[in-house]
């Protein structure tokens, strides 16, 4: 049976998934939840998600709706091509990555570009924007120092770690943040890969 993809062009959080299975080359059939007509609220969707949310997958029966889980559980049954090191430590990173980009990057990331791409100008809260954009600067310096003079987070290879960064990299202009020189090479690199180019999202 195909891998059933819920999700909707605009979501971050729904791109990192769908770019996973571009790269793994996995079937699926997407299945896009009109979020503006409230689809995401109606009891068939929220019977998949209850908190209403995308993305959600359904894999032979087994339904899963939180997307780090959702990639490591992709990465679990559709080992090949990896996007994970086989060695524990190897492993230890990404999830090390994946947390990091989730708490440091794409919760900020969010309350800046949620009122710039979908709030009138009137209703930001610029002083938490100005916070939120701050996060990102200082952990954009981190990562800088963990990409060194490699090309990917971990061990040189596209990863998980890699693709979880993806959605809010591609903000940057947006946040009006500048990324120091490593940085803006790995997003460009990124950012040009078959399957980021097949999803980029309406602003």
């Amino acid at each position: 049976m195909t891998l059933r993809f819920y999700y909707h062009p605009r979501s971050t959080f729904s791109r990192r998934v769908h770019i996973a299975l571009l790269e793994k080359q996995i079937p699926f059939e997407p299945i896009e939840v009109d979020l503006a007509a409230g689809a995401h609220r109606e009891p068939g969707y929220l019977s998949l998600n209850p908190y209403g949310r995308v993305p959600a997958i359904v894999d032979d029966g087994f339904t899963l709706y939180e997307s780090a889980a959702i990639l490591s559980y992709l990465e679990a049954t559709r080992p090949t091509p990896p996007l994970i090191p086989a060695d524990p430590a190897g492993r230890a990173l990404v999830d090390m990555h994946l947390r990091l980009c989730d708490g440091q990057m794409a919760r900020p990331t969010s309350l800046v570009i949620f009122p710039k791409r979908f709030l009138p100008e009137s209703r930001w809260d610029v002083a938490a924007m100005s916070k939120a954009r701050a996060e990102v600067e200082k952990h954009l310096g981190i990562v800088e120092t963990q990409l060194a003079d490699s090309d990917y987070l971990v061990r040189g290879a596209l990863s998980l770690a890699d693709i979880c960064y993806i959605p809010s990299l591609h903000f940057l202009p947006l946040m009006e943040i500048s990324a120091p020189p490593r940085v803006a090479a790995w997003r460009e690199r990124l950012l040009n890969r078959p399957s980021s180019l097949a999803t980029v999202p309406a602003l």
